[in-house]
């Protein structure tokens, strides 16, 4: 019995496509929000936030299956660093100032009240 190796086609590829997914660039300016917030060992903390357009979709995904506040808070501990996520969670947060944060971050981005990043412009 002869044994076979898969390999990869060396051959350009010619086939016909529908659409190219890694030709597509953002629309709109990526730029961080940040915001400044008093922690622990610092009364004015600079915390940075990727763009809510540049997050990956499968952890917010992920976070939106467990209701409203875990959506919130999965979109900030995507957009967030690991440090900056671990000071944001050591400091208590009232729920009226995570309201306002999130409000002020889909300004940022463009995104209105209730409206999904993902939804289309028509």
């Amino acid at each position: 019995m002869t044994t076979r190796t898969a390999t990869k086609s060396t051959a350009p590829d010619d086939q016909p496509f529908d659409f190219n997914l890694n030709a597509v660039q953002a629309e709109v300016d990526l730029s961080p929000f940040r915001f400044l917030w008093r922690t622990k060992d610092d009364p004015n903390r600079r915390f940075s936030m990727t763009h809510m357009q540049d997050l990956d979709v499968w952890e917010l995904m992920e976070a939106a299956e467990g209701g409203d506040i875990s959506a919130m808070t999965g979109v900030f501990q995507a957009a967030m660093s690991e440090d900056d996520w671990k000071a944001f969670r050591a400091t208590r947060l009232p729920q009226y100032k995570l309201k306002a944060l999130f409000k002020a971050y889909r300004e940022h981005c463009g995104a209105a009240e209730g409206e999904s990043q993902a939804s289309s412009d028509s």
